[in-house]
């Protein structure tokens, strides 16, 4: 799992249960209705109310089943997730949108994410020395190829190099593509699972 960050916005255990639980609620609201769970975030604790970033993952025995979220905050944390969650599991454009059948066995994993900040680097060499295995998560933008990996990918590409190359590719571009005009941003994430908050 991805390191937590470790700056002050931290989530206390009650608040992830109850991410998580919306997140949960939001999946069996779309199974129903066709459409994500709406919150008022104002029957929610302050720290659910902040503008915040999020991506929802949803595993099934084991195996990636979906995942989406944003980049930047635009709207309360509470409801991003319940959104999020509901196109992790329905408009996600790999899989299928979830079944009933598949309810129960979804472990949801929430990741809230610190503000993305651009890295000044001269050289790909460079920008992979200034990485940091584990911790970031990159944006990686060209023109209008853009590309994301959460830091919970490290387990997958734990050398900087292979990490930033598949990296590219999601993006769109050649795995040895390089250009001074690339732009790269990182940030970090605070994850928690159902298995983790039972």
């Amino acid at each position: 799992m991805a390191p937590m960050s470790s700056d002050d916005h931290s989530l206390n255990p009650q608040h992830r249960r109850i991410l998580l639980r919306v997140a949960r609620e939001s999946i069996a609201h779309g199974l129903r209705s066709g459409r994500p769970l709406l919150v008022d975030p104002q029957e929610y604790d302050p720290e659910l109310r902040a503008m915040r970033a999020t991506f929802v993952t949803l595993n099934e025995r084991g195996r990636l089943r979906g995942c989406i979220g944003h980049l930047e905050a635009i709207q309360p944390l509470v409801a991003d997730v319940a959104e999020n969650a509901f196109n992790a599991a329905f408009r996600d454009p790999r899989f299928p949108p979830v079944s009933a059948g598949e309810f129960d066995a979804l472990e949801i994993h929430i990741s809230v994410l610190s503000p993305p900040e651009p890295m000044e680097f001269s050289s790909q060499e460079d920008l992979l020395r200034q990485i940091r295995p584990g911790i970031d998560g990159l944006i990686l933008e060209e023109g209008v190829y853009r590309g994301t990996f959460l830091p919970s990918v490290w387990e997958e590409l734990p050398d900087p190099r292979q990490f930033l190359a598949h990296l590219k590719l999601k993006a769109g571009l050649p795995q040895d593509y390089w250009s001074d005009t690339l732009k790269v941003y990182r940030y970090t994430t605070e994850s928690f699972s159902e298995t983790e908050a039972a």
